[in-house]
């Protein structure tokens, strides 16, 4: 799938980050963008930009509340989809929402770490259950599944749990390897690929706190400052010396350093995605960082969970391993 225009293109997660920018640049290509997400605000932000950018004539963008872990929003999604662009047919599905959070099988919360699994994971799950036919319905297709780095990483570092997010990340790989023989035997004009970031420059950290507490607040609630000092006091630090107003810091410090220092951004990151879309590849890689660790995994995966290691992927990319 060479050119985009003409096309209808179907987003999850496109309020902000990745998902905001592949329907900005989609849209400027001429290919109309049917975008899911839990915030409208944030989605209105996102048609805000692309209509400011003046597409061509006849791209179109539609905005869908829904929550990709929960198949009976995903499924009303696609028929609003069909309904409002008048189709029975997409081209391209990027699975891309996702978030962050309930770490630990042992420590967290359960029901955190079960809403960050069926995100990342039932999210792509349900996305292509529910758009199948209609990608099946198009004379080519594909389907594009964000996993991560810690899809064949699974870490964050030596301080961190990170077990929701990195399997689910992990099933979303396999599940996609998978579909390439499925489609190649069952639906030979649909492809696949799996997307595999690094660190990238979006509001996954604030956006994770909002889905995973039901609050909008910009700042924390005293059960997420309880969390947060939890979180603080395992690193080591003593946390009962620490303020609320001083957690509450270090908490939109976080968020800021994770959106503004990340190597890659989120506009860079959706161009890799769609240029690989073009090149008919199966895995892309996002990032430097990226295909450092593609590399270093590959070279000694028994390793790859060792001190040395993350000492190396602190030297070689920057990555501040464990803050």
């Amino acid at each position: 799938m060479k050119d985009f225009a003409g096309r209808i293109a179907v987003i999850t997660g496109g309020g902000t980050g990745m998902g905001r920018e592949l329907a900005r640049q989609l849209m400027a290509e001429g290919c109309s963008v049917a975008m899911c997400d839990v915030s409208a605000a944030n989605m209105a932000e996102t048609i805000a930009l692309c209509e400011a950018a003046r597409p061509p004539q006849g791209a179109k963008i539609t905005a869908h509340l829904a929550d990709v872990s929960d198949e009976a929003q995903v499924q009303r999604f696609a028929r609003e989809v069909a309904a409002q662009h008048d189709t029975d047919k997409i081209h391209l599905l990027f699975n891309n929402a996702g978030i962050a959070g309930g770490g630990s099988m042992i420590v967290d919360d359960r029901a955190q770490w079960e809403k960050t699994f069926n995100v990342c994971w039932g999210g792509v799950y349900h996305g292509v259950r529910a758009f199948l036919p209609m990608l099946m319905a198009a004379d080519e297709a594909r389907i594009v599944n964000t996993s991560s780095v810690n899809g064949f990483w699974a870490s964050l570092g030596p301080q961190v749990a990170h077990t929701a997010y990195a399997a689910a990340k992990f099933a979303v790989k396999g599940f996609t390897e998978a579909l390439i023989t499925d489609l190649r035997l069952n639906a030979p004009h649909v492809k696949c690929s799996v997307v595999m970031p690094g660190h990238i420059g979006t509001s996954i950290i604030a956006n994770s706190r909002k889905v995973l507490t039901g609050s909008e607040a910009d700042t924390l609630s005293t059960d997420d400052l309880a969390y947060a000092r939890e979180r603080i006091a395992a690193s080591g630090v003593d946390a009962a010396r620490l303020t609320d107003e001083v957690i509450q810091a270090l908490a939109a410090e976080q968020h800021r350093r994770f959106l503004e220092e990340a190597p890659t951004t989120a506009a860079q990151a959706a161009t890799i995605i769609l240029d690989g879309v073009r090149a008919d590849r199966w895995r892309i890689l996002v990032g430097d960082d990226a295909r450092w660790l593609d590399a270093r995994v590959r070279e000694a995966p028994e390793d790859a969970y060792e001190s040395a290691f993350f000492q190396d992927l602190a030297a070689n990319v920057g990555w501040r391993i464990g803050s």
